[in-house]
């Protein structure tokens, strides 16, 4: 079972908060806060888009889970006025159903697919015509009778959004005009953020409050909106009329989130890495049959941020833990890891 901190620093949107998120998500591009290279060359291609009155390029987002891909797929319908059809990759299972929903499209819509690294070869067939000939061709009848026949469709938008855009086939990404990635957040960007959502949500609270709980948000606004939404718990049930910045980083010990934003399974990893193989290298199986964690999470959901935060090394003999790592766990007097027993 999931712990508890696991779940609040996931980058994936959870079950039960896509009602939260909805309400603090922005609806203008002057709104969303960070990501000021995407933003000032969207803006652009936004504005030659409506001059031209043509619809935007298709574009592709690519970056770690919470970073906001799916608000600026919302925001890009908005800026050009046009509707947004939602979808992901996994909903999509048979050239029929991408097909259903192309042929709903009205001209200038925005077709928004999450993980579109996982749509199966057959779908992307029917797709790169779509993207660039704004076509489908369809299959009438089966057996020896069945022939083909091509339907034209209107102009649209695809927004495409991926965690993992290696697995994104060459042909597919190929096609998008406008590929863009979404960085982790840095601190002053995600206070900003923990403001305004905290305002919307009718929250008082402290600017050094906003800053203890961004410095703990691994740089993604999705878990900075989560631990937002936790330490109001404990402020109001502590009858507190404010956030301060005393009562957020009491609320966040207490939910194990330390000030680099670890949870007590990066601890674990990087504690098995320091101690057990003397900081390192290790190689990846051997790591995960040590903590008892899928392979795959580990270098998902866990290394990322890791690697980020300069905690965690890869070589070609394996993972390695860094002095920084060591000196935030085991204390900056921990021995270098020749002299270890």
């Amino acid at each position: 079972m999931a712990d508890e901190s696991d779940r609040l620093l996931d980058g994936h949107e959870l079950d039960d908060e896509q009602a939260f998120e909805n309400s603090l998500r922005p609806m203008r591009l002057e709104d969303y806060v960070g990501q000021e290279r995407v933003k000032a060359n969207l803006r652009v291609f936004l504005e030659a888009a409506r001059a031209r009155r043509e619809a935007l390029d298709h574009v592709l987002l690519y970056g770690p889970p919470g970073l906001g891909k799916t608000t600026l797929a919302h925001i890009i319908a908005r800026e050009m006025r046009a509707a947004v059809r939602v979808t992901s990759g996994p909903s999509i299972e048979r050239a029929g159903d991408l097909a259903a929903i192309l042929t709903n499209l009205n001209a200038g819509d925005v077709l928004f697919i999450d993980e579109i690294h996982r749509l199966g070869k057959a779908i992307e067939e029917v797709l790169y015509p779509a993207m660039e000939d704004f076509s489908i061709d369809l299959m009438i009848g089966t057996g020896p009778g069945a022939r083909s026949m091509r339907l034209d469709l209107p102009r649209f938008t695809l927004v495409g959004a991926t965690t993992r855009v290696g697995l994104l086939s060459p042909p597919l990404r190929d096609r998008f005009g406008i590929v863009h990635h979404l960085a982790y957040y840095d601190a002053d960007s995600l206070t900003t953020i923990a403001r305004r959502s905290a305002g919307i949500l009718g929250t008082q609270i402290e600017e050094a409050a906003a800053r203890e709980i961004a410095g703990r948000s691994r740089g993604t606004p999705r878990i900075c909106n989560r631990l937002l939404r936790r330490v109001r718990d404990f402020a109001e049930v502590g009858g507190e009329s404010a956030i301060t910045a005393g009562l957020a980083e009491g609320a966040l010990e207490r939910l194990e989130v330390d000030r680099f934003g670890l949870d007590h399974t990066d601890r674990r990893l990087l504690h098995t890495i320091l101690e057990k193989f003397d900081g390192g290298p290790v190689g990846l199986a051997t790591l995960a049959a040590s903590v008892g964690e899928d392979r795959g999470t580990i270098e998902e959901i866990y290394e990322p941020y890791l690697l980020q935060i300069g905690f965690l090394d890869r070589t070609p003999k394996g993972r390695r833990a860094t002095r920084r790592a060591r000196e935030h766990l085991l204390g900056s007097d921990a021995p270098p890891r020749d002299l270890w027993s």
